[in-house]
């Protein structure tokens, strides 16, 4: 409980809440492959405001809490010169409208994961308007994401393979609809589940305009697992989570040097496979990402609403 930031809050790699840190990255993909771009440990309240815990372990004055968003955002502005066309995150970060909205003010396209039980109203869906009525037209009903899905019939459905998987294609099937949020913004809702086994679903919320085809969109918003992969590279390869630090200085010395080592790696896959990703060899966008050591890239709905992962 002495290294900063240390908390009791949601850690992935234990599956419950423990003693733990919790970091924000930023990562990018694309054709030639994928790497680590920025880093920061996040401070929970109580630490950000301690001024003891901060002298003790070299927190920066200019370091004042802020939500995990607030540091996402603020990675996104310093790799804005670096081209790319998606935004993508998992639920942490896209469940929270001001985070959308204020990528929609940067101009930034965005594919985010939202839980099931966000609330929309479907802006396609058909109302019988009754023959004798005041005031506005009446409109779809309010309801959750899942409940919406579940309903739509085996006709809406498209089948896309997205990637290539360790087992063979990843094949899912997607369908999307314009929709109205908590937050009165006018979005595109993507909804994908796996065609093989049990169906698993996930939802996603875009700003894409009508331009974007679904088969983009459900390979932009499939691509977030390159975040997995770099952390589980990053883990395997370089030593990214065995570290005995307690500062913050310590550890984003050790986080730098680590993500150093994964770019040197990154450039070596590219150099000696061609400049290729060899899993599906597509054009992918930077994204924050949630994730836990021993996780799968969709995993972690089921954890508290209000716990962010061991890594966002």
């Amino acid at each position: 409980v002495e290294s900063c930031g240390v908390d009791r809050q949601w850690c992935g790699r234990l599956g419950k809440i423990d003693n733990c840190q919790v970091g924000t990255f930023l990562f990018y993909a694309c054709r030639r492959g994928h790497a680590p771009l920025d880093h920061q440990l996040w401070l929970p309240r109580e630490w950000a405001e301690d001024a003891g815990r901060r002298a003790k372990t070299h927190v920066p004055k200019g370091i004042a809490y802020q939500e995990r968003w607030e540091v996402a955002l603020e990675m996104i502005d310093r790799a804005k010169e670096i081209p790319h066309a998606w935004v993508a995150a998992d639920a942490e970060f896209g469940r929270v409208e001001e985070f959308r909205s204020r990528l929609r003010e940067r101009g930034e396209s965005y594919i985010l994961d939202v839980p099931g039980e966000t609330r929309i109203r479907d802006l396609e869906q058909e109302i019988v308007q009754p023959k004798r009525r005041r005031g506005c037209e009446k409109k779809a009903p309010w309801e959750n994401v899942a409940a919406w899905a579940a309903r739509q019939p085996a006709s809406r459905w498209q089948r896309f393979e997205v990637r290539a998987g360790e087992k063979g294609p990843l094949v899912v099937e997607a369908l999307t609809a314009r929709v109205q949020t908590g937050g009165c913004a006018e979005e595109r809702l993507v909804v994908t589940r796996s065609a093989q086994g049990e169906p698993e679903f996930h939802y996603r919320l875009s700003n894409a305009d009508s331009g974007a085809g679904l088969r983009e969109m459900v390979r932009a918003g499939s691509e977030r697992h390159r975040a997995e992969q770099v952390l589980q590279e990053g883990k395997g390869e370089v030593g990214l989570g065995q570290y005995e630090v307690r500062s913050w200085v310590g550890w984003h010395h050790h986080m730098t040097l680590s993500f150093l080592a994964l770019w040197f790696l990154a450039l070596e896959r590219g150099r000696v496979g061609g400049g290729k990703d060899t899993a599906d060899g597509v054009d992918v966008a930077p994204g924050v990402d949630a994730t836990a050591p021993d996780a799968s890239p969709e995993r972690g709905a089921d954890r508290p609403r209000d716990q962010p992962r061991i890594a966002a």
